[in-house]
């Protein structure tokens, strides 16, 4: 199991709600329904072909197309234990997509699973000085009392319910109203069934917990178990993945065609219509590959040129 992969998912299909949850200070105006919110690249480039590239865990930038402000770049870092969590790599992180995509308003934000304590911020000093300074937003799930967020409309905070810090005995008191927030804060058949497995990882019920849920939560337990049904019945569990590959694959297309045009319009001007459905149509091996190309490129025809 994969929690990185577990959030991912959960951030790019509810990325406002995630700002909202993790980054509250930087969320004002984000419901205005003129806001695009739009995954993009992972892959930072690398100094030399040889080395391993970095990869981001869930980079979204936020535009808003009457300029009313600058897009805002939030930088998402999962990590299940604090002892994995490098504050050096943050910052390399930072300054690289910074520089690759022209960029200086980014917002670091790290999610830990199973953390309480971080320390805040980072500086380098000298004797007659402060030379660096750096801070992130740090969100830790178990430093959250889970019952504070029973009644929560922010869909994230209902499902991550179980990760929060509860006593043994409220488990399916827990999981109950994780299901519940599911039920009532998501519409789409497919992503309940999604995310009821999310929920169902992370709560750990036993047998005997689970029938406690049955007994106690009937009418909630009924909806969880006709999913179930459904579920197996229609067999759509593999198609289900690859909708949501599907989706995951679009969404980063999207982020970089908006990116790399918005790249190309600061630096060459207003762009012609061929121009534009080129980019629309492009993949994303070559929307990427312009993305590189674009670093140095000294005119629009040496974004988009071959390369041998």
């Amino acid at each position: 199991m994969s929690h990185d992969q577990n959030f991912k998912n959960l951030i790019l299909d509810y990325p406002q709600q995630a700002i909202e949850l993790f980054a509250p200070e930087e969320a004002e105006g984000l419901r205005d329904p003129a806001v695009r919110i739009l995954p993009v690249r992972e892959e930072q480039l690398k100094e030399r072909l040889g080395e391993r590239f970095r990869e981001l865990d869930t980079p979204l930038l936020v535009e808003w197309p009457d300029q009313r402000r600058e897009a805002l770049l939030f930088l998402f870092e999962e990590d299940t234990q604090a002892r994995r969590f490098s504050v050096h790599r943050l910052i390399h992180y930072c300054v690289d997509i910074s520089e690759l995509l022209n960029i200086q308003r980014l917002v670091p934000v790290v999610i830990f699973l199973q953390s309480r304590v971080h320390k805040q911020p980072f500086t380098l000093n000298g004797d007659a000085g402060e030379y660096l300074w750096f801070r992130y937003l740090a969100y830790a799930f178990r430093g959250q009392r889970a019952e504070d967020h029973y009644a929560s409309d922010n869909l994230i905070a209902r499902l991550n319910l179980p990760n929060m810090r509860y006593s043994p005995s409220q488990r399916v008191e827990v999981y109950a109203h994780a299901v519940r927030g599911l039920l009532s804060l998501e519409p789409d058949r497919d992503r309940q069934l999604k995310y009821l497995d999310f929920i169902d990882i992370y709560a750990h019920l036993s047998e005997d917990e689970r029938m406690t849920y049955q007994q106690h939560y009937a009418n909630d337990a009924t909806t969880v178990s006709g999913f179930a049904q459904r579920f197996l019945k229609q067999g759509i569990e593999q198609g289900i993945e690859q909708g949501i590959e599907q989706g995951l694959d679009r969404g980063r297309i999207e982020g970089e065609s908006a990116l790399l045009t918005r790249q190309l319009h600061k630096r060459f001007g207003t762009l012609d219509e061929a121009t534009q459905a080129r980019l629309r149509g492009a993949s994303i091996e070559q929307l990427e590959r312009w993305g590189e190309q674009f670093v140095e490129a000294q005119t629009l025809d040496d974004v988009f040129r071959e390369t041998p």
